[in-house]
C-alpha cells in the first residue's frame, strides 16, 4: 500500500506542476479537471470517502466548468468588441 501511495503523491505532484506550467487556458482547465481526478484518487486511497467524492464534485467538474464558462464568455466578448458591436448606446 505504501508503494501505491508514494506513486500516487508523485503523480498528484506531477499533475499540479502541469496546472501551473501549461500556458493555452483551454489545455490549462482540463490540466486543473485531471489535477481533481488525480486528488480524488488519492482521497480514496487514503479511505477518506467522503473526501474524494466532494473533490471529484468540485475539484473535477465544478470548477474546471465554471472556469470554461468565464473563458467562452471573455472570448464572446472579445469578438463582440472587435466587431464593433459591444458598446453602442
Amino acid at each position: 500500500m505504501s508503494v501505491l501511495l508514494g506513486l500516487l503523491f508523485l503523480l498528484t505532484a506531477a499533475s499540479g506542476t502541469a496546472v501551473v506550467l501549461v500556458r493555452d487556458p483551454h489545455r490549462q482547465i482540463f490540466a486543473i479537471s485531471a489535477n481533481g481526478v488525480v486528488l480524488a484518487i488519492l482521497f480514496t486511497a487514503l479511505q477518506a470517502p467522503d473526501v474524494a467524492l466532494s473533490e471529484l464534485t468540485v475539484g473535477a467538474v465544478a470548477v474546471p466548468l465554471l472556469f470554461l464558462v468565464a473563458l467562452m464568455a471573455v472570448r464572446a466578448g472579445r469578438i463582440e468588441q472587435a466587431n464593433g458591436e459591444g458598446n453602442e448606446k
